[in-house]
């Protein structure tokens, strides 16, 4: 089953100026249920780019984004901010939890949005918080916590939703070996074991050789596509 499909993707940074960027060129993707995915290339290729526009985070120029059956370029801007918050899990370079909060409620948080009951809320952050190895670190905020423990709150913040899958920019970026190891092995696992799609736009050759496939952007076009 498709969970991502883009069609002739185009992103032209300041299109009226004579610093016009062409981003993306053209980009057709399709991404099944289940795909441990990396998206590489060199620095400008546009990788970064193609998440955030999948991820509904910027717009196209031109062409098409049907996540499990909905265009959602053709979203308004309120729409698409419900669509993101219940459909797309999103870990990034910088973790981005609220320093104020605790990991159990930095991982709340996007229910809370939700609306979910506490009971659902609390049942639900304890199983992920064990799911991503740190039951035990529920009450600290982010400051009490490693990078590599505040990059598994992230991971298990952006699976709270129960999304179609995860965008994960660059996750690895600040991590030491260690942490990035112990982190792959916790998101291979929730892959292989609950089918959670992963993507990840990423320059770590750590991750590349954990992906099972491997799309290459050079200068915003595909330059390969090879599956594991």
């Amino acid at each position: 089953m498709k969970v991502i499909e883009t069609k002739n993707l185009h992103k032209i940074y300041n299109p009226d100026s004579s610093i016009s960027v062409h981003a993306l060129q053209g980009v057709d993707i399709q991404i099944e249920a289940g795909e441990f995915t990396a998206i590489v290339g060199p620095s400008g290729s546009g990788k970064s780019t193609l998440l955030n526009i999948i991820g509904g985070l910027d717009n196209p120029s031109e062409g098409s984004i049907n996540i499990g059956g909905q265009d959602i370029s053709t979203l308004s801007d309120g729409k698409l901010i419900d669509f993101r918050r219940n459909n797309i899990g999103f870990v990034f370079q910088s973790y981005n939890l609220i320093p104020v909060l605790t990991a159990k409620e930095n991982v709340e948080f996007v229910m809370l949005l939700q609306g979910r009951s506490k009971a659902e809320m609390d049942a639900r952050t304890s199983e992920l918080l064990q799911a991503v190895g740190i039951p035990e670190k529920a009450g600290k905020r982010p400051s009490q916590l490693s990078g590599g423990q505040q990059q598994r709150v992230a991971v298990a913040r952006a699976l709270a939703s129960k999304p179609k899958f995860v965008l994960a920019d660059e996750p690895t970026a600040n991590l030491d070996s260690k942490s990035t190891s112990d982190l792959l092995d916790v998101m291979a696992k929730l892959n292989k074991e609950e089918n959670i799609t992963f993507v990840f736009s990423t320059h770590d050759q750590r991750v590349v050789d954990r992906a099972r496939r491997v799309i290459t952007l050079v200068d915003g076009k595909i330059e390969s596509d090879e599956k594991r």
